[in-house]
């Protein structure tokens, strides 16, 4: 099966009311765009399900939370609409988990690269385990952390994420990404870090949903010009991505 057509993403509901998306792809956890298609669509729902209370991002099977961008599929791209289109998989996921109307809490579990850097920004609140070190290596194969960047710098500030752009062969710890604001805590164990979330996940279910509600909206204020923004975004990282230097850079990458 081509490598792209693997994977996949499900919701786990529980009888509480956490929805659990889950995602999976065996070459890192990496994104293909049916991936990243289904994971704005699994948002989507869950903001619509009555059932849900809050929605908790995570990915399976894999030591690596998240990749970022599939490079399989980023490197067969030839069209400027085919590699904008691509690029807008995540603008699309991030603009549907900032629309959810439930509290998103991101469990990162181990690193998290350029577009899993982005998703973890993305969440509402995000609690990380040790092993969830960060980099944004967009630069490293020609282009940027364009869509992602408003997201991640909403978290973690204009210095910060100047620093992570600019050094995109070097990897932070969760510690640092827990000082600058990526993540809101980070434990020395997975299994901590999913007992802690099991504890906030009760408490937070517990809560009025009105309100809940009302402080998902003052969280994004400020953002309702993201589905242009990240559209333009994409765009940018669509023409880059064509360039000789970036085919290049991704040959040399995916050759190891």
């Amino acid at each position: 099966m081509d490598i792209t057509q693997q994977g996949y993403v499900r919701t786990d509901l529980t009888t509480d009311g956490v929805a659990h998306i889950l995602f999976y792809h065996p070459n890192h956890n990496s994104l293909p765009s049916r991936l990243l298609s289904e994971l704005a669509a699994a948002f989507t729902a869950a903001g619509e399900n009555p059932e849900s209370k809050i929605v908790v991002l995570r990915s399976v099977e894999h030591k690596t939370f998240c990749a970022g961008a599939s490079f399989d599929e980023l490197g067969s791209i030839q069209d400027f609409e085919t590699s904008k289109a691509f690029f807008s998989g995540f603008g699309n996921v991030i603009n549907a988990m900032r629309r959810c109307p439930k509290i998103i809490v991101g469990r990162v579990h181990g690193k998290a690269v350029g577009g899993g850097v982005g998703l973890a920004a993305a969440t509402d609140i995000c609690f990380a385990s040790r092993w969830a070190s960060v980099r944004l290596s967009e630069l490293a194969v020609g282009f940027g952390p364009f869509v992602i960047g408003p997201a991640v710098e909403r978290k973690v500030g204009p210095a910060t994420f100047a620093q992570l752009s600019l050094t995109p062969d070097e990897w932070r710890t969760a510690e640092w990404a827990k000082n600058k604001g990526l993540f809101q805590e980070s434990f020395e164990t997975v299994e901590q870090l999913d007992a802690y979330l099991v504890h906030f996940n009760n408490s937070l279910c517990k809560s009025s949903p009105e309100a809940l509600l009302e402080l998902k909206k003052v969280f994004w204020e400020g953002t309702e010009n993201w589905d242009t923004l990240l559209t333009e975004r994409a765009a940018i990282s669509g023409r880059l991505a064509l360039s000789e230097f970036s085919k290049n850079a991704i040959a040399v990458f995916k050759k190891g």
